[in-house]
């Protein structure tokens, strides 16, 4: 070996190794055992050719022969410390020895030069990836995805891809679960095989049932011990069979530039989850395939309703004298169509809870929202209505959607259309081309209810009430009327809201009046505690990539409860600087399943909850944390932590029954 020609790593200095000891280090991405025996220093290969063991975490021992070895931690395989040799018996010559000089007390190892990167087939499905649009990924990095997950550091160092390791595999499908239904568009998690897949199952049934894209990569073990039952191994396809609309083990044999863009693919026009498993061995195979790109894949999205459709839609709203619109979650990126529609007919416009910021409270058309952790004017109007213009809405029973009135419903999916009971029209269409259509045919009914007046009253009627309630005052915490009335202050008008389940969730609703282009996450259909706090890192990772949403503010709001299932994700949000204002209500208990118990006339029975100081436990993690146990104190307190430029988390101390 020609030293000249050798690259010289530098690994630490005499010091860091004591006589008769041995140690792992690492010289480039190379690991190797560094031995310091009888006043020599030798370095070899870290890998026991018997099962990889590190021979760097053995020992040096005394034979019986009184020779000493370096003996394997894992399963005692010896090797001369000097040479790598062994005592003889192995069928191995012995372990790989690279140079060792010292220079002034430093150590040096010389390594050949670094040969050119080998392109992987994983490097080939990254690229793919990156090529249909995916910018994020959530995950943890681990033995079974190391080839995978070194195709996305590469990805990350050219900057088409950035990268968010979490503290729990079920943060990063909740987090691209959020990130979906705030763009569209599918980000990324990556796990491990075994239990770090199985974490993930949760976010993605959230994902799947509220309609979001998310691209699940989990690792899996090597292709020769699929089924015996090895560290590790389960059945991953089985495992993912019924949240994901595309599921796929990637082969040696695969297209893998083609099955990467199926799953990219499946996940955006399908708006479901893809998952693709990749078996350890295949992740570092060389590929020479060229990446696949989405360009002449993907059709055009509008769908035009059927002119019949039109005609009678046209008729029926214009002979309503109470028409109301309500709109889902789907309807978003019609908004501005939607909103002139309604002014154009004079129609008050409800929303879902998944749907509330559509239109902003303080538009002289919006009605809040309807059901559970609606308002009273939104039932009023449902009340009163003649006729029910249903946009980009799934009839959830918490919404509240009257079945007995006349409804015109429009959807994108045809699945959807009545699914749960029949409607008087249901119209297949996407909605910014069904506004458009109706807009110029529509004539509003000239004997047509002045519901615009009645709305501005209604909502004088609802803000005396909320006004009245920030009376009440039990001695056991803060009213949540304060604190989102406080919220609907300071909260900029280009907030994204990511709220958990609780007590919390339905107080926001009902309380929290919006404005602007404010948008609102939850955890729609699986009502899953613990989605607020991740779901705000995926919002945040969204502002980051999309230009539209740069400059939007991350507010994520939570009981106790639901912050204590991801607790350790704030972490993450410093060692990102996530720019993420967490509004904890903490009140010491399930408050909702309380409230439920008793409303069953159960028992009140283990809901109460042994908690820290988060405000403390906000500091201690490198963020803000501030406590509130005062009404007169929220305003300052919110008001510091929205200016804080990274994760700061205000904890306010409610009282559970003032909801």
């Amino acid at each position: 070996m020609d030293q000249a020609t050798l690259d010289w790593i530098s690994v630490g200095h005499e010091s860091d190794l004591p006589e008769g000891r041995v140690k792992t280090v690492t010289a480039r991405t190379t690991s190797i055992c560094l031995v310091h025996f009888d006043g020599q220093w030798s370095a070899m290969d870290n890998h026991c050719p018997h099962q990889n063991g590190p021979l760097g975490e053995g020992s040096i021992e005394k034979g019986i022969e009184g020779k000493c070895w370096l003996r394997c931690p894992w399963h005692g395989w010896d090797f001369d410390p000097l040479t790598g040799a062994p005592p003889g018996g192995h069928e191995d010559t012995g372990q790989k020895l690279f140079p060792v000089e010292i220079r002034d007390g430093e150590i040096f190892i010389g390594l050949e030069p670094e040969p050119p990167r080998t392109r992987t087939a994983t490097d080939v499905m990254v690229e793919t990836m990156t090529n249909w649009g995916v910018q994020s990924v959530f995950g943890m990095v681990g033995h079974s995805n190391l080839g995978l997950a070194n195709a996305v550091r590469v990805s990350v160092g050219e900057q088409h891809l950035r990268y968010y390791g979490i503290r729990h595999e079920g943060a990063a499908a909740f987090a691209a679960s959020a990130y979906g239904k705030l763009t569209g568009e599918p980000a990324a998690c990556l796990t491990i095989a075994g239990p770090g897949a199985t974490n993930l199952l949760t976010g993605l049934w959230d994902a799947k049932v509220d309609r979001a894209p998310v691209l699940a990569l989990t690792g899996q073990v090597q292709t020769q011990v699929f089924g015996p039952g090895a560290f590790q191994d389960i059945d991953l396809s089985s495992a993912f069979q019924a949240v994901s609309r595309f599921s796929q083990t990637v082969l040696s044999t695969s297209n893998h530039a083609e099955l990467m863009s199926l799953a990219c693919k499946s996940a955006i026009v399908e708006q479901d989850v893809a998952h693709l498993i990749f078996p350890d061995d295949m992740q570092t195979m060389a590929s020479d395939q060229e990446p696949s790109a989405p360009k002449g894949r993907v059709a055009r999205p509008e769908i035009t309703p059927s002119t019949a459709d039109l005609e009678a839609a046209a008729k029926m709203l214009g002979d309503a004298k109470r028409p109301i619109i309500v709109v889902g979650h789907g309807a978003y990126g019609a908004r501005e169509a939607i909103i002139a529609l309604a002014e154009k007919i004079g129609a008050p416009v409800m929303t879902t809870f998944k749907a509330k910021g559509l239109i902003p409270d303080d538009h002289p058309n919006a009605g809040g929202v309807m059901g559970r952790s609606g308002t009273p004017i939104a039932s009023w109007f449902m009340n009163e209505a003649d006729l029910i213009l249903a946009l980009g809405t799934s009839f959830s029973n918490h919404t509240g959607i009257e079945r007995s009135k006349p409804i015109i419903q429009v959807d994108y999916d045809r699945m959807q259309l009545g699914k749960f009971h029949p409607v008087a029209l249901p119209i297949w269409g996407e909605l910014s081309t069904f506004c458009a259509a109706i807009g110029g045919e529509l004539k509003r009914n000239s004997e047509a209810d002045d519901q615009i007046t009645e709305l501005a009253e209604r909502w004088r009627i609802w803000r005396t009430e909320k006004d009245r309630r920030l009376a009440e005052d039990q001695g056991k915490g803060i009213h949540s009327a304060a604190i989102f009335a406080t919220l609907a202050r300071l909260a900029p008008e280009n907030t994204i809201f990511a709220v958990d389940v609780g007590n919390n969730t339905y107080s926001f609703g009902r309380y929290l009046e919006t404005k602007g282009t404010q948008r609102v996450l939850m955890s729609g259909y699986l009502g899953s505690i613990g989605f607020g706090f991740p779901a705000a890192m995926g919002a945040w990772a969204a502002t980051q990539d999309k230009e539209s949403l740069k400059g939007c503010k991350v507010i994520s709001i939570s009981g106790d409860g639901g912050f204590g299932q991801y607790p350790m994700e704030f972490t993450t949000a410093v060692k990102y600087g996530m720019d993420i204002t967490h509004i904890l209500l903490h009140n010491g208990e399930l408050g909702k399943i309380s409230k439920e118990q008793r409303a069953g006339e159960w028992p009140v029975w283990e809901t109460s909850l042994q908690n820290p100081s988060f405000a403390i436990f906000a500091r201690s993690c490198g963020g803000h944390g501030v406590k509130v146990t005062d009404a007169a104190e929220i305003e300052t307190a919110i008001a510091e932590a929205l200016a804080v430029d990274g994760p700061a988390l205000v904890e306010i101390m409610t009282d559970a029954d003032l909801v």
